[in-house]
Order: structure tokens, then C-alpha cells, then sequence
């Protein structure tokens, strides 16, 4: 290791990097080893981080010298270092919360909704009708990708699997074909587009517009969705995997996918319109904070008190919460129109899965504060001393900082939680970016999903409701997961360097 790499990081602590190694290792035991519950062990990982920290914001040192301040520069007494550790991950449990919650509740309810009338399948079935049966696994991996935009990949999974047996069943071939398509498409959104919680998170901690950050989630995403088909079809040809009997799923059950009259289901426009209006919503009021600096398209509104009238319509309509609301309540819509019921029985339906939202918030809340802790400990000042002197590129540093943690503990919102929250000072406390920030955004996105393996809880559920043992899965999913995701960062470098477009450091 060079002498100025010394020297680089002489000037500030590197205990922070131990801080975070610990953290994430005590993440990883309370996990894998111990079975705890992911949210008891992320909150319990973001006190200790705050309680190794050297200094926390707030905080009285933890080693007090006669010099020693009592009182913060805003005049406020300062706390006790280990009383501030629980009180900052409290708040920063709360601020991760806040962001959030709305928008995976509502969700969430755009999910069940769309299985519960029928309007999934119909998209599904325009697809293949589009397509046509020779190019079925086409048809999923597509459908997957448009459907799993507000569908987090648990569920739409599940929704989507029994389709591929039926296809098999139907097509009598290509099982891992159709299996893989669902994983290509529904794992690439679930990384890279709110609302999914962990692009939700990154929006928030790296202060980026949440249309853009849609936009390009979606377009990038397309070049490891070209070449994931591709892994697909490979895996497909080179490994015989049988569909096999998987629990819950009858071969009766599988018929009457496959035989359900069309009359049974809503139009393809009414199965659609939940799933694109949020997003034209939220796009469209990005498209007008991009656009109100220019006066050839304020004239288009009439001048600047007709666009101002039309500017703060279109924002509040197009903020995500209300953006999701619209979609919500239109998906009710279509399941009470397509299978009579009201709305009390819609509400009963709504109970579980909203039950099932409350702890995808806990533990997405909590995974937020562990990464926000270790904001506050120091760790992304100790990486950017690390790397000083050294030229290291933002984008592939942000990679493989989610790729690490990953890794280590599993989970693909924790890991983009935890980087976004660690780089979010690094990119705005040098001289900035010679590109947009959201090329983080999506290096961070696409670490987030490399290399699955069984401390994913995404391993198991492709694993057991798909009929595959776990090497087939190693072999499979695992493998086509991380293609996808050094694809998708090669593809984020190379347009960095076409189109930088620097709009300026983050939150400004």
C-alpha cells in the first residue's frame, strides 16, 4: 500500500471502516447465525454503531477533556454519548419512516388489487397474445417488468410463477425459461424504481427527483433486461430442470389459469391504468420542474401566471404519495367493478396485506436508521479519506460498497439504504460530480441485487415456490442476478461518460 495512501487517510480516523466492518458482521451473526428478526437486528446494529462512534452530533465526547464543549453550536446542552446513540436512531428511524410509509402501504394495496380482479393476468394474457405462445418467455419477462414497477418482487412472483407452470403445461418445455424471465424482470424494478423501498430510500438520502430517478431506472434498465433474456435462454439450454410439485399449487389450480375465460377478467386498459398513471403523474411533475426555467416552454401554459397555476396542480397531483393515492383508489375501482364487491369487503381484503407492509416498514425503517448511523459515525468521511489521492470513481465506489453489503447480510433494500446514506457526503463534500447524481442512484441500485445467495430472502422464495433445489438456484438465479448487475453498472459508467448532464451537487 503506497505511502500516500498513509498520508491520505493520517487526517482522518479510519476507525469509522471498523465501525461499519463490526456493525455489518454483528447484522450478518444476528441474521444468519442467531435467527433473529431483521428489524430487531438492524436497530439493535444502529445503536451499536452510534455507541462505537467516536463522536456523534449532539453527543458529549465519549472521552471528556477539561476543554470539552457542553453545548452544541445551536446553543442546545449536549447529551450523553450513549443516551444520543439511542436517540439518534430513534430520529433517524422516524425520518426513514416518514419517507416511506405512505407510498409501500399504498402500494401494497395496488398489489392486491390487481391479482384480486384479475387485471394482472389480463396484462399478462395481451402480452402473450402480442407475443404469441413461441415467444411466451418474451411475454413474462416483459409483462414481469411493466407489472413489478409498484409490485415489490416477493409478490409479484408469487403472482407471476403459476403463470410459467401453466405455460409449461401448456408448451410441454422451457420451464427455467419461463421461471428465469419472471426473476429478470421483476428483480430490476424492485432496485430500481419507486415505489419499491430501497430506490425509495436512495431518492430521499441522495436528495434526487423522484421522476428522474423512475425514468431512469426504467430506461437503463432495459440493457440488463436485453442481456438477462440472453443469461436466461443460456441457463435455459444448458440446464434440464423439471417443473416439480411445489406446495399450495394443484395441478387443477394450474388449469384454471390457464382456461379462465376472458369474460372473468377487467379490459386491458382498466388493468393497466393503476399500474402507468402513478408513474405518468410523478414523471410529469418532474417534467415541469425541469421545464419551468425555460421560457419557450412556460409560453406553452400561457405565460408565467397560467404555468405557476398549472405548476402547483401538477406537483401536488404528481407527488408520489398522492401520485400512489390515485393509483390506489383507482384499483379498488376496478376490483369493485370487476367482481362487484364494496367497500367494506375491499377493506377486508386490504387488513392482510397491509399487515404484511407494516413490517416491510419496520424493517426498512430500521435498515435506514442502521445506515444513517453509520453516516453519523463517520464512515463515509473515513472512505472518502480512504480514497483520496487515489482517483477512484464515484460510481464504481458506490457499486461495490452496495455490492459489499449485499453480500454480507443479505438484503438488497438494506444494502442501498446503507451505501446511499454512506455516499451521500462523499459526493457533496468535494468538488462534486462531473456527471449527474443519478448515475449513484443507479450503481447503488444495481450492487444492491449481486450475487443472491441463502441469506436472501428473495433466494428462498424463488427457490421453494419455484421447484428448485438450492444448487439449482445457486446456479440460476444467483448467476443471472449478478450478469444483470455488473451489466447494468458497465451500462451506468459508459452513458456517464456519454451523457454526463451535471445538474449540480445532490440537494441543491
Amino acid at each position: 500500500m503506497s505511502i500516500g495512501f498513509f498520508a491520505a487517510v493520517s487526517e482522518v480516523s479510519l476507525w469509522p471502516l471498523a465501525v461499519l466492518v463490526i456493525s455489518v458482521a454483528f447484522v450478518v451473526v444476528m441474521i444468519s447465525v442467531i435467527r433473529a428478526h431483521a428489524f430487531l437486528a438492524l436497530i439493535l446494529a444502529a445503536i451499536l454503531a452510534g455507541l462505537m462512534a467516536e463522536q456523534l452530533p449532539g453527543a458529549k465526547a465519549r472521552v471528556a477533556k477539561p476543554d470539552s464543549p457542553v453545548v452544541s453550536p445551536d446553543g442546545r446542552p449536549l447529551r450523553n454519548h450513549w443516551v444520543q446513540a439511542v436517540e439518534l436512531t430513534s430520529i433517524e428511524f422516524g425520518r426513514t419512516a416518514g419517507g416511506i410509509a405512505i407510498v409501500i402501504g399504498l402500494a401494497t394495496i395496488i398489489s392486491m388489487c390487481l391479482m384480486e380482479s384479475g387485471a394482472a393476468d389480463k396484462v399478462v394474457r395481451r402480452f402473450l397474445a402480442f407475443f404469441g405462445e413461441r415467444n411466451a418467455g418474451i411475454a413474462l419477462l416483459l409483462s414481469t417488468y411493466v407489472l413489478s414497477i409498484p409490485i415489490f418482487f416477493d409478490t409479484m412472483f408469487m403472482l407471476m410463477v403459476p403463470l410459467a407452470r401453466a405455460l409449461q403445461l401448456r408448451t410441454g418445455k422451457d420451464y427455467l425459461l419461463y421461471v428465469m424471465a419472471v426473476c429478470c424482470g421483476g428483480v430490476i424494478t424492485h432496485s430500481m424504481t419507486v415505489p419499491h423501498p430501497g430506490p425509495l430510500a436512495m431518492v430521499e438520502n441522495l436528495k434526487i427527483d423522484v421522476g428522474v430517478s423512475i425514468l431512469a431506472g426504467i430506461v437503463v434498465g432495459l440493457v440488463p433486461l436485453a442481456t438477462g433474456w440472453c443469461v436466461c435462454q443460456w441457463l435455459n439450454a444448458r440446464l434440464d430442470i423439471p417443473m416439480r410439485e411445489t406446495p399450495g399449487t394443484t395441478l387443477a389450480e394450474l388449469r384454471s389459469i390457464v382456461d379462465k375465460p376472458e369474460s372473468e377478467l377487467p379490459s386491458f386498459a382498466w388493468a393497466i391504468t393503476p399500474v402507468l398513471l402513478p408513474i405518468f403523474l410523478i414523471s410529469l411533475s418532474s417534467l415541469m420542474v425541469i421545464g419551468k426555467g425555460n421560457d419557450a416552454f412556460v409560453k406553452l401554459f400561457g405565460g408565467r401566471e397560467a404555468f405557476a397555476s398549472a405548476f402547483a396542480f401538477v406537483e401536488f397531483i404528481g407527488n408520489k404519495n398522492v401520485a400512489l393515492l390515485i393509483g390506489t383508489l383507482l384499483s379498488m375501482f376496478v376490483l369493485a367493478r370487476q367482481k362487484g364487491y364494496n367497500v367494506g369487503k375491499i377493506c377486508e381484503l386490504i387488513g392482510p396485506p397491509l399487515e404484511t407492509s407494516g413490517t416491510i416498514i419496520l424493517i426498512t425503517a430500521a435498515g435506514g436508521a442502521f445506515g444513517l448511523m453509520l453516516r453519523n459515525a463517520g464512515v463515509g468521511e473515513a472512505i472518502q479519506a480512504a480514497a483520496k489521492g487515489h482517483a477512484l470513481n464515484m460510481i464504481w465506489l458506490s457499486y461495490l460498497v452496495a455490492v459489499v453489503i449485499r453480500v454480507a447480510q443479505g438484503s438488497a433494500t438494506v444494502a442501498m439504504l446503507t451505501t446511499s446514506a454512506m455516499m451521500y457526503p462523499i459526493i457533496t463534500g468535494g468538488a462534486g460530480l462531473s456527471y449527474d447524481p443519478i448515475y449513484i442512484f443507479l450503481a447503488i441500485g444495481f450492487g444492491g441485487f449481486a450475487f443472491s445467495w441463502m441469506n436472501d430472502s428473495g433466494f428462498w422464495v424463488v427457490s421453494k415456490l419455484g421447484g428448485l433445489t438450492e444448487t439449482e438456484t445457486l446456479k440460476t438465479w444467483t448467476v443471472l442476478l449478478t450478469v444483470n448487475s455488473a451489466v447494468g453498472v458497465l451500462a451506468t459508467w459508459v452513458l456517464s461518460l456519454l451523457v454526463p448532464f451535471p445538474l449540480g451537487k445532490p440537494g441543491q
